[in-house]
Formats: structure tokens, sequence, C-alpha cells
């Protein structure tokens, strides 16, 4: 069974946003990226299958320019087999993704797809979902655990209730949840044979997709900044602030 696994370079979690001064998006240059969390927890999920014997082979997709190489050789390292890199310099949307990675999907035969739930860039949590309606399969998506079966999936996804528990018809596409897994660290000898894995370099035209931005972004603007807060010594003092702002 082969497994295909979107990953996406974004601004690494650490990195506190900074809005651009003429307010057309965040500052990105010049700033530490990495693997989207999510897309980490997709792809220790696929290794792990692999090493239970559920996977044969792991395959890492990305959609971007040229430095989403760093990104595709992380996942190499992390197991993946080989790679493909949908080469894009501007920016792609989640209806653009999912048609390429519908399009690779199809044309490697992969029987799972894995996604992160969401990119932590734009949390749009629109790609995986749109993926299995273009190929009218299965989806389980906020996957907590994921279990194969010969051709089905038994999948555990968090719900507003509490947990869900579906059971799919491969193929399918699977979005990890925060708690399916937690990403193995890195060692350096997997890092250096990642170097040696073949990466595939395709464009929207081969895969048969024209950009489309569905959406245009406006105006980015940062959050409002908090006020200073006060210091009570009573209750009472306590009661009489929050009355003052309309808060009891």
């Amino acid at each position: 069974m082969k497994a295909l696994v979107s990953v996406k370079r974004v601004v690494d979690y650490n990195v506190r946003i900074q809005v651009k001064s003429d307010g057309t998006g965040v500052v990105t240059d010049g700033v530490k990226h990495s693997m989207n969390p999510f897309d980490e927890i997709a792809m220790e999920e696929a290794v792990r299958l692999k090493e239970k014997g559920k996977v044969t082979e792991i395959v890492a997709v990305t959609i971007g320019g040229d430095k989403n190489e760093e990104t595709l050789r992380t996942a190499l390292a992390f197991g993946a087999d080989r790679a493909i890199h949908i080469k894009e310099a501007g920016e792609v949307q989640p209806l653009t993704a999912a048609k390429a990675f519908a399009a690779v999907l199809k044309k490697e035969g992969a029987q799972l797809f894995i996604a992160g739930k969401q990119a932590i860039d734009d949390d749009a949590n629109q790609t995986g979902q749109m993926v299995a309606s273009l190929l009218d399969i299965a989806q389980a998506t906020f996957a907590s655990k994921v279990e194969v079966e010969g051709n089905k999936a038994i999948v555990t996804r968090e719900v507003d209730a509490g947990l869900e528990t579906l059971e799919v018809d491969l193929p399918a596409v699977i979005t990890a949840d925060l708690r399916l897994n937690e990403p193995r660290y890195l060692k350096l000898p997997d890092i250096m044979k990642a170097k040696k894995k073949p990466v595939e370099t395709v464009s929207f035209a081969d895969l048969g997709v024209t950009p489309a931005a569905g959406l245009k972004t406006t105006k980015t603007v940062p959050p409002p900044s908090r006020s200073k807060g006060i210091v009570v010594k009573t209750v009472d003092e306590l009661v009489s602030a929050l009355k003052a702002k309309g808060l009891v």
C-alpha cells in the first residue's frame, strides 16, 4: 500500500509574527521556516504504519518555491521513501493545492492521503476535505488514532462531543490532529540518508492544474495591543473594577 503525505513549509511556530508596514501580509523574509507541525504528525503516522507493515511506500509531496526542498528533505529524514516537489513560487490557495494533490494521488495510485488537519499560517483547514471531494473518496478528519486493516481504515476522530470512530474504505483521506502521535526526533544518520533520496520536480501544468485565486486578501492588520492591567488589594476593589468596565 502506498501512502501520500503532504508537507507544507510555514513560518516556524516559535517565531513572533510581524505584519508588514504596508499591510500586505506578514513578514516572511529572513524568518525561520519549518515543516507545518500538523504535517509532521501526519508524516510520523505514515512512518508508523510502514513500521507496522501496513504501508509499503511513503511519498512526500509539497507545493512551493525552491526553499520547499528543505521541507521535503525533512520528510525524507522522517522516513519517506521519495518526494515530489510541485514548484510554484506564488501564493497557493487551498482549492488549487487540493487539485494538485488530487492529481498526484491519482497518478501515484496511492491508497492513503495523509495530511495535517490545517496549516498554522492560514489555518484554512480545507485542503484534505477538498481532495476527498475532488476524487469522490472517503475522508476522516481530525484523527487522533488510525488503524489500517486490509482495505479499510478505522479512525478515531475528535469532535465537539468527544470522540467518534469511523470505518472508511480505502482509498481515503485522513487528516491528523494534535494528539494522533508525537513526532520522532530526527537523527543525524537519517538526515544524511535523506540527501540521497530522490526528489521529483513537477509543475501545475504537468499535473493539468490551473492556479486560480478564489480569495483575495485586501489588508492584514496586527491584533490590538492589550491594555495594561491593574492590581487590586481587596475583593471589593476587584468587584468595583469589573463593574466599572461593565463586566459584571
